[in-house]
């Protein structure tokens, strides 16, 4: 992973003074081992896709099999919440677009799935 810049230095603004970093983590639904190989790739891709798109500042960034760890800065008008919902809603979006099976998998709630289909896409774990 190339070191991103940590970012200790308050923002000024037309009246303010500001520092708001968060450190967000969700995963997966039912946190299946999905976040792999060429999603991985992928997810961090468009995270820096989407935190220039909205002024978000990624200052550290791990994807885990399993879970995605963000430490964000942002300005003080945007609500964690909103960082959150932008970034897994288009994520999501964008993934299921370029990976057709992982959208599949999770179409059936990751219920049963074809043998040959998991083996098929060895990025698609299991679980």
């Amino acid at each position: 992973m190339n070191p991103m810049p940590k970012r200790d230095k308050y923002n000024t603004g037309a009246h303010s003074v500001y520092l708001c970093q968060y450190h967000l983590v969700w995963c997966p639904k039912f946190r299946f081992k999905v976040l792999k190989d060429a999603v991985e790739v992928e997810l961090k891709q468009i995270f820096k896709d989407i935190a220039i798109e909205y002024d978000y500042e990624i200052i550290e960034m791990e994807v885990m099999p399993d879970h995605v760890h963000l430490f964000v800065g942002a300005k003080p008008s945007v609500a964690p919440s909103d960082i959150v919902r932008t970034m897994k809603s288009i994520s999501a979006i964008r993934l299921f677009k370029k990976f057709k099976p992982l959208k599949d998998y999770y179409r059936r709630c990751g219920g049963y799935l074809e043998q040959r289909k998991v083996h098929q896409h060895n990025w698609l774990c299991e679980c």
